[in-house]
């Protein structure tokens, strides 16, 4: 029986991360390029009613499938066009990562596993940055991590109804991202029906019946490629015509960046998602490495054989996907967040026996002392950020953040505490580091993204979006999202009428004449999401922005 204190203190940690995504889904506003352009496709799908065909400002979209934006256009539908409505769904399918997390333990270990690894996932930095800057990597992190543990539980027990459930999280995670859906459940049981010797798992006729459904479920968004972009070959995409919108899902997007067919090369090397893990998979990665070396080590032992209570689905699904996104040409950070959820159950074990069941106690002690210097460090960090680069923000908020830095020496300092000591100050600096990243960081710098502030001339002053136009500069999604409207740009500035209103660039405005224009605002912009030095430190940061200014005609 699981010790009722334990589970309920667990729970409470978890309540506490949900809290925290809550409060970053409501307060920071959307960044470019990914989430702003995301939000403002599905505004776009809402406004034009053409759900089968996607398309960014008009223009046909082939980038990423229409999952995530038919469920943020039913979102918006429902609670109106602002950027909680656009989170919302992304974030209903992080708690279904984490729920799924722990029903799939649950088939495996015992409760008090199940539950930390659910609060691994659920404390990992990646997932409070990813409910907030909502991409594509949040809702396919549900939908595989469902998929997962339906087929566990069909393997387990013989359920129908749980291969069906897995056939449509399949092809829900196909519809948000393309094949890596369906192989992240083949990487995963392939290795543990090989450790279990269980080869004839793999002539089962029942995955006839799976695909079959799979294949069903994608007819929409397949009709919708076909009529896009297969009828037309005059379109040009990538610069290509003649371009097949369903060969480009089914095999381009994914497997021709390691053939070399996609457009998109950027050589990242093996070890580039391992680099970002270390910051991504915050607070847990040294438990993670360490959890991950002690699978290998018992693989070893077993003489390359798992017992029949045992599984490699975690394990052996991560490294397989690790292994295969490794190899694209093209990489980015958050293409690993898909198996975080399998880090979380591997993490989650090993937590297991050092805190709860005393293994490895000089190892423990170790992680203590790391830790005790890392996450103050990220506290310190914090602290300059408050008071060198924003020195202009409010006193409340660097009180909460010292309060924050003195309850973890406090906790550091403390010789008795009702939680392990290791997973309480882990956790406890991964909510307050995301707090004050939700509240004071993230709107301060997204100050400087000039969409959102122009956006909100328009609102407060109230001016016509029917007169507004765009001149000689860059036109952000997020302009069009925060304002629900859709701006033409100008190449030629004697159209404008008397009242009309502009967006540009001050080196336009300098160049204008003076008498003919009425200066409305003007403002310093920034591309946050490529932060530099000079950009942080007030003394070099006018000569890393770029100011713009919004003109009326006279």
């Amino acid at each position: 029986m699981i010790d009722s204190r334990i589970k309920g203190q667990i729970l409470i940690l978890i309540s506490c991360c949900l809290l925290i995504y809550l409060v970053g889904a409501i307060s920071v506003p959307l960044m470019e390029i990914d989430a702003a352009q995301y939000a403002n496709i599905s505004r776009e799908m809402l406004g034009n009613h053409h759900f089968l065909q996607v398309y960014d400002r008009g223009q046909d979209y082939l980038d990423k499938p229409p999952m995530l934006f038919w469920l943020s256009a039913l979102s918006m539908d429902l609670f109106g066009i602002h950027q909680f409505a656009y989170r919302l769904p992304s974030l209903l399918f992080a708690l279904l990562a984490i729920y799924s997390v722990y029903r799939f333990c649950l088939l495996f270990y015992r409760e008090e596993i199940a539950l930390l690894s659910a609060l691994v996932l659920a404390g990992c930095q990646a997932l409070f940055l990813i409910t907030h800057d909502v991409r594509t990597d949040t809702m396919l992190m549900g939908w595989v991590t469902l998929s997962l543990w339906q087929l566990a539980n069909w393997y387990r027990q013989g359920s129908w109804s749980s291969l069906l459930i897995a056939s449509a999280a399949i092809a829900g995670g196909m519809m948000t991202k393309g094949p890596i859906a369906l192989l992240v459940p083949v990487f995963a049981f392939v290795p543990h029906f090989v450790l279990r010797r269980e080869f004839r798992q793999f002539f089962r006729w029942e995955y006839l019946i799976l695909l079959i459904f799979v294949a069903a479920l994608l007819l929409p968004m397949d009709i919708g490629l076909y009529r896009q972009f297969d009828l037309h070959p005059e379109k040009t995409e990538y610069g290509q015509q003649h371009v097949s919108g369903l060969r480009f899902f089914y095999w381009t997007q994914s497997f021709g960046r390691i053939t070399g067919e996609s457009t998109w090369h950027e050589s990242a090397g093996f070890i580039f998602l391992f680099q970002n893990m270390l910051w991504s998979f915050l607070p847990w990665i040294l438990f993670f490495v360490l959890g991950l070396f002690r699978e290998f080590m018992q693989l070893f032992q077993a003489k390359g054989k798992i017992g029949a209570q045992a599984e490699w689905i975690s394990t052996g699904g991560f490294l397989l996907t690790y292994a295969a996104l490794a190899c694209s040409r093209y990489q980015l950070p958050h293409y690993i967040f898909v198996v975080f959820p399998l880090a979380a159950v591997v993490t989650g074990k090993f937590l297991f026996d050092l805190l709860y069941d005393g293994i490895w106690p000089m190892a423990r002690l170790l992680l203590l002392r790391i830790h005790a210097v890392v996450f103050p460090l990220l506290f310190v960090a914090l602290l300059i950020l408050l008071y060198w680069s924003f020195p202009d923000i409010n006193s409340f908020s660097r009180i909460v953040a010292w309060a924050a830095l003195a309850g973890l020496i406090i906790l550091l300092a403390k010789p008795r505490l009702p939680v392990p000591r290791l997973l309480l100050i882990s956790i406890y600096s991964i909510l307050w580091i995301n707090f004050i990243l939700d509240v004071w960081i993230y709107p301060r710098l997204l100050q400087y993204q000039q969409s959102i502030q122009v956006a909100r001339i328009i609102q407060d002053q109230q001016l016509p979006k029917n007169r507004f136009f765009i001149y000689h500069t860059e036109q952000e999604r997020s302009l069009q999202f925060y304002s629900n409207a859709s701006f033409r740009r100008l190449d030629r500035i004697d159209s404008l009428s008397r009242g009309d209103f502009i967006l540009t660039g001050a080196r336009q405005w300098d160049s204008l004449s003076r008498k003919d224009f009425r200066l409305v605002y003007e403002g310093e912009g920034f591309h946050v999401t490529t932060l530099s030095l000079d950009f942080l430190n007030p003394a070099t940061r006018e000569r890393e922005v770029t100011c713009y200014c919004i003109l009326e005609r006279r």
